[in-house]
């Protein structure tokens, strides 16, 4: 009989190690798989943002300056710095400022 109760004994306390080794392994694997899904929602989330707002437009220039403007265009367009084309394109953008 104290050989049948040595052996019982053995059995519970490697059945209770086994036990608590289990235990430890699942909880470790739960919080990595935890862990992952809290990466993986940031990862979409931060994919989900919307994108930063566009800078600001530069202010419409106003007439006072657009007449300056287009007055040193045609002054650099008469002494020949700037070719026709290139007047024309630069009072366009200015233009386009309106």
């Amino acid at each position: 009989m104290p050989r049948l109760l040595g052996t019982m004994a053995r059995t519970a306390v490697i059945a209770g190690t086994a036990t608590h080794v289990s235990n430890n392994v699942s909880r470790r694997q739960a919080n990595r798989w935890a862990q992952q899904q809290d990466a993986q929602a940031y990862q979409q989330q931060q994919a989900a943002a919307p994108p930063p707002p566009a800078p600001a437009a530069p202010a419409a220039a106003s007439s006072d300056d657009l007449i300056e403007t287009l007055q040193k265009l045609g002054a650099l367009r008469d002494q020949g710095i700037l070719t026709e084309a290139e007047f024309e394109a630069q009072k366009a953008k200015a233009l386009a400022g309106l």
